[in-house]
């Protein structure tokens, strides 16, 4: 391979793009397809993610610790990558191919060890992929860039997940469509692994003890703060990418094809604006940028709670993506910092450890969305779709504005308690 694709923004960039075509497909229309077409009751869904959660804590944080501490030849991270790939691949596809005629408690079971499998194997799949980003791209301005990258083909993906995930569902069924994506996964995340390569000085290094480790990790006050913040701000992302579909049914009475052009609102306004978040970041740094960018995405969902045809969600669609654009880009940043402080006081680099905690405190907002579901549904009546209860359209929209506003109100809050000591690079 030519050396200009070797560690390339626009190479590693691929990787996000591959994963985040089936995770979209998954965070958008698993409750849907579960709950909405297969009549599983949103208690025993939430009691699924509850069960899946208890096992993540443990998953998570010791896979980043064994990524940390993996030397081989090819690297770190990447020979866990590569192993990951196809079962990562047949993970997905059983998520969306339950075997016909379950229900109840049968329905509840495949699902629930579905999801384990699913997101356990995600897990690997995200960790490495993750540490590999601090380790390859050094100092605020490049990892600017490299997130901006990112983040644009984090959104491409996104969108084409969005739009397409129902169109294919409706012509070929939940089972193909997640055979069609799983292979798309398959191509450009091995496109990406053959451009990486690993920094050699990272391979030699003397890994921590495993209770040095975990103790270094848990007393840096900072990491919890940025990442506890984080966590109310990505649920924000959950709720609008999952409850989108039931906004557009029942909030704006659209049609199941429309819901992609609702989602495509929302994402196709964030690929030019990740570009304006970049700006952002170089001229008020890292921090700054990330706390600006929760305030911003706050303001940004009001609109929805407004909206009541296609034409004016889509407008509300496009307000929320700049404010989402915003919290994609600079958490990144941010995270390079917290690694690079630790480095200077471990002498190690440990981006998968900082990685795998931080994205379980982050993907426990998957709890948060859950049970506002649950609560809101309760409240006002919402079952399932077999028994939608007296009035849905409050449901969805308190679940899509209200509780964001809320959410991100928090994460502002806690935002505020992070000190930066840190000089932009």
């Amino acid at each position: 391979m030519r050396r200009k694709f070797v560690n390339s923004p626009v190479m590693f960039a691929l990787g996000m793009f591959a994963m985040m075509v089936p995770s979209q497909a998954f965070s958008a229309f698993y409750s849907y397809y579960y709950v909405e077409k297969l009549g599983l009751g949103v208690g025993l869904a939430t009691l699924a993610r509850t069960i899946y959660l208890i096992w993540d804590a443990v998953n998570n944080p010791m896979f980043g610790y064994l990524s940390d501490n993996t030397r081989t030849r090819w690297g770190r991270r990447k020979p866990w990558i590569y192993a990951a790939i196809p079962l990562f691949m047949a993970a997905f596809v059983m998520v969306f191919a339950p075997p016909g005629g379950l229900s109840g408690s049968s329905l509840f079971v495949w699902f629930l060890v579905a999801l384990i499998l699913f997101e356990g194997i995600a897990t690997i799949l995200w960790v490495n992929y993750g540490a590999l980003f601090p380790e390859l791209f050094r100092g605020d301005r490049l990892r600017a860039k490299a997130s901006a990258i990112q983040q644009a083909f984090q959104i491409a993906a996104i969108l084409i997940a969005s739009v397409l995930t129902p169109i294919l569902f409706a012509a070929i069924g939940f089972g193909k469509m997640a055979l069609v994506f799983a292979a798309v996964f398959a191509v450009f995340m091995l496109l990406c692994m053959f451009s990486v390569k690993e920094r050699e000085e990272e391979k030699g290094e003397a890994p921590l003890k495993l209770v040095h480790a975990f103790r270094e990790t848990l007393k840096n006050k900072p990491f919890w703060i940025f990442n506890i913040a984080n966590s109310f701000a990505q649920t924000v992302n959950g709720l609008l990418s999952s409850i989108i579909p039931f906004y557009g049914k029942y909030v704006l009475r659209i049609t199941e094809a429309q819901v992609s052009i609702l989602l495509a609102s929302v994402f196709v306004s964030v690929i030019p604006l990740v570009a304006v978040w970049f700006w952002i970041v170089r001229k008020i740094g890292g921090v700054r940028g990330w706390r600006l960018s929760l305030a911003v995405y706050g303001l940004s969902v009001i609109p929805l709670w407004f909206a009541g045809s296609l034409g004016a969600g889509i407008a509300a669609g496009i307000s929320a993506g700049f404010g989402l654009a915003g919290f994609l880009v600079t958490p990144p940043v941010v995270t390079g910092q917290i690694i690079d402080r630790d480095y200077e006081a471990t002498g190690r680099r440990r981006e998968g450890i900082y990685t795998a905690v931080g994205g379980f405190i982050t993907r426990s907002s998957g709890l948060i969305s859950a049970i506002a579901f649950w609560i809101v549904g309760m409240i006002f009546g919402y079952q399932s779709g077999d028994n939608p209860g007296p009035d849905p359209e409050s449901t969805f929209r308190y679940l899509i504005c209200v509780v964001p506003l809320l959410l991100l109100v928090v994460s502002f809050l806690i935002s505020l308690l992070y000190k930066n000591t840190q000089k932009s690079g």
